[in-house]
């Protein structure tokens, strides 16, 4: 039975994945991932993996997420079950890689800077 471990990034979420042969079972943080991501757009992007794929009730994915919002998080755990199934079977890679499943998106959010209101706004410039 193959399973296999990896781990999807988003902002500042962090989600690692066990996945392993299944009935198409996805649990998140001791949830079922309908109950954790209630919203049909969020529960389509953790889906979306195995869809595309076309692994859809294949797999069983245990889900550990954490940091971030829940959009952040659900981008996490898509990314996470790409590589997943990438690693079971490479040829597959095509495929999720046409969709844009396999590109970590690295956007975060940029730092404050010293001396500045937020990360780029200055102060209010006074002449006099």
């Amino acid at each position: 039975m193959p399973t296999t471990n990896t781990s999807g990034r988003r902002k500042t979420a962090v989600a690692r994945i066990y996945l392993s042969e299944g009935n198409g079972a996805i649990i998140v943080n001791g949830k079922d991932y309908k109950e954790y991501f209630p919203t049909l757009p969020l529960q389509y992007i953790v889906t979306q993996s195995t869809e595309v794929s076309g692994s859809a009730g294949k797999y069983d994915v245990q889900v550990n997420v954490a940091g971030g919002g829940v959009k952040g998080q659900a981008e996490a755990v898509r990314l996470a079950i790409a590589k997943a199934i990438v690693e079971l079977d490479a040829e597959k890679k095509p495929a999720l890689r046409a969709k844009g499943l396999m590109t970590r998106d690295d956007r975060m959010v940029e730092r404050k800077k010293p001396g500045r209101k937020k990360a780029r706004k200055r102060f209010q410039f006074s002449k006099r």
